[in-house]
């Protein structure tokens, strides 16, 4: 279950685990994040079919704010065969605007949590700029319909 926003706007510190319908009913609430949907439920999908199993979504997507500008999200790399990913989920070169065009927000790929290779990004995406905690979404890909 994703728990209720902070008095900052931001979920609670920690990855909070949800599965493709929770995700959309929860953030689903406008045209705008409709459209940010698509693009997420696009990229997962493309993920998933190159062996992906589990995504975290973070960035003013999963925030209070009523219109976000996109959606940030790491992938864990383990099991991927990144020969059958769509090119642009490996163009990591700022500003990614082809994932933004593409996807409409922006992927990037992580170890899982708990790899001794494990990538800064996961802690990263769980602080804001000015470094307060907050959460993130973690979502199996193997439920996305």
């Amino acid at each position: 279950m994703i728990p209720q926003f902070d008095e900052r706007g931001n979920l609670p510190p920690g990855m909070h685990e949800a599965d493709w319908d929770e995700l959309e009913k929860r953030f689903g609430d406008s045209a705008r994040r409709d459209q940010l949907l698509a693009g997420l439920r696009e990229a997962l999908l493309v993920l998933r079919a190159a062996g992906c199993r589990t995504a975290y979504i973070d960035g003013s997507f999963v925030t209070a704010k009523e219109e976000p500008g996109d959606f940030d999200g790491c992938w864990e790399i383990a099991g991927v065969d990144t020969t059958l990913l769509d090119p642009v989920l490996l163009d990591l070169d700022h500003p990614r605007k082809a994932q933004k065009e593409r996807f409409r927000g922006e992927m990037f790929p992580t170890f899982p949590p708990g790899d001794p290779r494990v990538s800064p990004l996961l802690d990263f995406f769980q602080h804001d700029r000015d470094g307060t905690e907050k959460g993130i979404i973690k979502i199996d890909l193997e439920g996305l319909a």
